[in-house]
């Protein structure tokens, strides 16, 4: 038996999509469970798994996402519009490759005390009444000085997001990772940086240690906080996972080639 909810991008060809899933899969004595479900499965687009996920954090470790794109073709979609019926059966009658990407956890330490987010995606630090100033720690020793429009810090899979466009490398998501990219740094005598990304393995992390009064914007994933009181912030590979229910292949390269080399089929 199969428990499951479905989140939609909200449009009326997604909410349509849905409609179409909830009745094949009652024909097929899957039970709708919008509170404690098995399977997520998300139609839309990226943004909208993005959404299921922080919907379903308390329950991550134990349900697997699914997700069916409405628009241009998605990282985390790999079903089409019009493949409903099949994934539906599919559903039914095989049992899924449950394919498992690092996240990232952020820690922030305020003066009241500290507070844990995760991201799929990316964690992004910008300065919100101007340059963002910040030292950065990695394994507690002192590693640059930071003075820019912002850090990115990004999952494997969220490696080809905002981090790319940062010129930031793609990384497979089975290499459980973080990478710290930079937002126009400012380098001379006083604030110095490497210039790249960094890219650190599961057992680092790294501190990112406010180094003036300042206003910060900090953006996880698709969610914004704004705050004044930061001290620091710590990053490091969380040690849950989100799962992806796999009933056919489509792998990571494929679906990098397809996005941004690639469009003889879109």
């Amino acid at each position: 038996m199969i428990n499951y909810v479905v989140l939609s991008r909200g449009d009326r060809y997604s909410n349509e999509l849905t409609e179409r899933f909830h009745l094949l899969a009652a024909s097929r004595g899957f039970v709708r469970n919008d509170k404690k479900p098995d399977t997520v499965v998300s139609i839309g687009g990226d943004g909208t798994l993005l959404h299921a996920f922080h919907t379903y954090l308390d329950r991550v470790d134990d349900i697997a996402f699914v997700g069916v794109h409405t628009g241009h073709l998605g990282f985390y979609a790999d079903w089409k519009a019009d493949e409903i019926e099949q994934l539906v059966e599919m559903m039914a009658e095989q049992k899924p490759r449950i394919v498992r990407y690092p996240i990232a956890q952020i820690e922030l330490d305020t003066p009241e005390g500290a507070t844990g987010y995760l991201a799929l995606n990316e964690f992004t630090l910008k300065g919100v009444d101007g340059t963002l100033v910040v030292q950065v720690n990695i394994n507690d020793e002192p590693f640059e000085t930071f003075r820019g429009d912002g850090m990115v810090i990004s999952t494997p899979s969220g490696s080809t997001a905002y981090n790319k466009s940062l010129n930031g490398a793609v990384i497979h998501p089975s290499i459980p990772s973080l990478q710290l990219a930079e937002i126009a740094s400012i380098n001379n005598r006083v604030y110095r940086t490497l210039g790249t990304s960094v890219i650190l393995p599961e057992h680092h992390h790294c501190d990112i240690v406010s180094k003036k009064d300042q206003r910060l914007l900090l953006t996880i994933d698709h969610l914004s906080i704004e705050r004044a009181d930061i001290r620091s912030i710590r990053c490091s590979v969380a040690p849950a996972k989100i799962s992806f229910a796999r009933y056919r292949p489509f792998p990571f390269w494929n679906r990098v080639r397809d996005a941004f080399i690639d469009f003889s089929d879109n």
